[in-house]
């Protein structure tokens, strides 16, 4: 469309109806104006603007879903190994080291390293280690995993002598392997074979008897009478304790940085340890108040790799044939204590404050079990007031599931059911 300017006749006006008109006036021409655009003009430009800032939202929630995506699946070829045990984080690995990742540090604290799996998988992930627990089996994992100066090939000799040793009648059999009546955690066969074994690992030191002491524990293990610990045994012999026991090689870990282990109280150590990550995962009792704190994990649960580490021969007490030092009057742990304090705070919550406060180190993860929604309150506080909650990273072990990413106070509400386990990513 074409208009003509109204003016004194020296000069016309052209438009076309939706764009820049000028008209002549007085001889001279005023300066350009846009006409104002139309409402429909206006809403399609905002819907495409939407539409632009949605789908760049879209591409970067999907590069970082697929960025973690790999970075899983490359962790999950990392291969640790360890005993039955309640609470294992094998299921967990490729989200701890996941997390680790987002802050690349150069040393990694494993505050309760219990089995050593997630100290063997930040190991073969490339960082240097600070394995510490408080159990004399787990320091003799670690030295078998992460200290040895050799690699597995030379402990070939040794396993295979170990392996060709007659049974004998010793203080294990004497204790797990008689008839007497009470249910047991081996078979008498393999009672024989662990006393003559471990007469014999008796006379080595050092790595050699590390890297003996775990090959025989986890042979053990395999043919072992229980659910997963030895506070108890099975009526019925299980199907896998009729078998023979044989010791095989650890997979022990090439020596490429130089790994600390300590055996200690973690209140002990941890202001002193100089690390860029510290990851926890305190042995949680029971939230049964009623409950004894000790019956739990290290002290009673695994009493027997105890006394196979230690070779003291310790006296025992009731049917399970328990070390009496695994008592519950002697081995309580406040981390395994879900009893309230004199100010109605859980001893458990407490122990945890003064350990991230006591913590050096930049990053902390901290592993979670579900134990009931007040202490998820208590525990929500202390995480807040010792650092920024980066991530939260939630497991459903009873639908074996992985729940979606917590990045807020909201994974309380989570916490009531069972079975719920947390990681907490914390910056200090």
């Amino acid at each position: 469309m074409r208009g003509a300017g109204v003016g004194d006749g020296l000069g016309e006006g052209v438009g076309d109806g939706v764009g820049v008109c000028a008209r002549a006036s007085n001889g001279s021409f005023d300066a350009m104006r846009p006409a104002a655009p139309s409402a429909g003009r206006l809403l399609t430009k905002f819907r495409l603007a939407m539409f632009a800032s949605f789908a760049r939202g879209v591409l970067v929630f999907f590069f970082i879903w697929f960025w973690g995506q790999m970075q899983m699946e490359m962790h999950a070829e990392i291969t640790t190994e360890g005993i039955k045990y309640a609470g294992s984080k094998l299921k967990l690995l490729p989200h701890i080291l996941r997390l680790a990742q987002k802050v690349q540090p150069l040393t990694v604290f494993d505050g309760f390293s219990g089995t050593t799996r997630v100290s063997q998988a930040f190991a073969q992930a490339g960082y240097r280690v600070i394995a510490n627990d408080i159990a004399v089996w787990s320091k003799v994992f670690a030295e078998c995993y992460l200290l040895s100066p050799r690699p597995r090939e030379h402990y070939n000799d040794l396993i295979d002598h170990l392996n060709s040793l007659p049974g004998r009648h010793g203080w294990f059999t004497e204790h797990y392997g008689n008839s007497d009546g009470l249910k047991k955690p081996w078979q008498r066969h393999n009672t024989l074979k662990l006393d003559a074994i471990r007469e014999k690992i008796e006379q080595l030191s050092g790595h050699e008897k590390s890297v003996a002491l775990t090959s025989l524990i986890l042979a053990m293990d395999e043919v072992d009478n229980t659910i997963g610990h030895y506070a108890s045994y099975l009526s019925e012999w299980s199907p896998r304790s009729y078998r023979e026991m044989k010791l095989r090689l650890p997979r022990i870990i090439p020596t490429i940085k130089e790994h600390v282990v300590n055996q200690a109280d973690i209140f002990d150590v941890v202001s002193a340890i100089d690390a860029d990550l510290a990851y926890y995962d305190p042995p949680y009792g029971s939230n049964n108040d009623k409950m004894p704190p000790s019956r739990v994990r290290y002290a009673s649960y695994y009493h027997l790799w105890t006394s196979i580490c230690l070779f003291d021969k310790p006296d025992l007490f009731g049917k399970a044939k328990r070390r009496a030092d695994t008592s519950d009057t002697l081995s309580a742990s406040v981390f395994e204590d879900f009893r309230r304090t004199d100010t109605d705070r859980f001893v458990v919550v407490e122990a945890m404050e003064r350990l991230l406060k006591q913590t050096r180190t930049k990053h902390i993860i901290l592993s979670y079990s579900s134990g009931g929604r007040a202490t998820a309150d208590e525990l929500n506080d202390v995480i807040k007031s010792s650092g920024n909650l980066l991530e939260v990273v939630e497991v459903d072990y009873q639908r074996n599931v992985m729940g979606g990413m917590r990045w807020t106070h909201e994974w309380v509400r989570d916490a009531e059911g069972k079975n719920r386990e947390f990681l907490f990513l914390i910056e200090k």
